[in-house]
């Protein structure tokens, strides 16, 4: 089985790359909106309305803490739907950043089901449950972090994250206990996903 990856996402040399498709997943109008604003107009992002659990990805998004704790909100789904996740997610926290993931980087783990098989874990806070200032950007940071991670990550293996990962299945970023806007949200994952895939183009093209 391939192994726990992580992306350091300073300094990387991006290899040529087309963009996954992201699905932006929404259980409230709010935030659907929101993620329609930005999908209508960028190739490979769509919006689901309804459970990030219902898109056949091979990847879905955990916005998580710094520490792994996966105790509430979508987190809280995972864990329960993955049992083993959190200790996963928690043992490469550990075994890569000695403990504390920063919010700016991502890991990826199996998820030990067939669909979806991997969970990124994108920490929006440093600490569980906390509230977010009103001019976070930490939902960009998180989003970059995996977008970047898709592009340029590697398992322990060598092989890149990117061959066994093509959809990626993302919910709101910081608007559930984070208490951030879902307009400010979608508005900052839509800057990750234009600075990412432009600069993968702007290297490449």
């Amino acid at each position: 089985m391939l192994d726990d990856v992580t992306a350091d996402t300073e300094g990387e040399t991006y290899a040529p790359a087309a963009a996954p498709q992201l699905v932006l997943c929404a259980v409230d109008e709010p935030l659907a909106q929101a993620w329609q604003a930005i999908a209508a107009d960028r190739e490979g992002v769509s919006v689901h309305r309804g459970s990030v659990l219902d898109v056949p990805a091979q990847a879905v998004v955990s916005p998580a803490n710094s520490f792994g704790w996966m105790r509430g909100g979508i987190d809280a789904v995972y864990a329960q739907a993955f049992s083993q996740v959190e200790a996963r997610v928690r043992s490469a926290v550990l075994a890569l950043h000695g403990g504390e993931l920063p919010v700016g980087e991502a890991v990826v783990v199996p998820t030990g089901v067939s669909v979806p098989a991997w969970l990124i874990s994108a920490p929006t806070m440093r600490d569980p449950g906390e509230r977010l200032p009103a001019d976070t950007v930490h939902p960009y940071l998180a989003a970059r972090a995996v977008l970047r991670l898709w592009a340029t990550g590697r398992f322990e293996n060598g092989a890149p994250v990117r061959a066994s990962v093509h959809t990626i299945a993302m919910p709101g970023l910081g608007t559930g206990v984070g208490g951030v806007a879902p307009a400010a949200c979608a508005r900052q994952v839509a800057a990750a996903w234009d600075e990412v895939f432009t600069e993968l183009t702007t290297a490449h093209g």
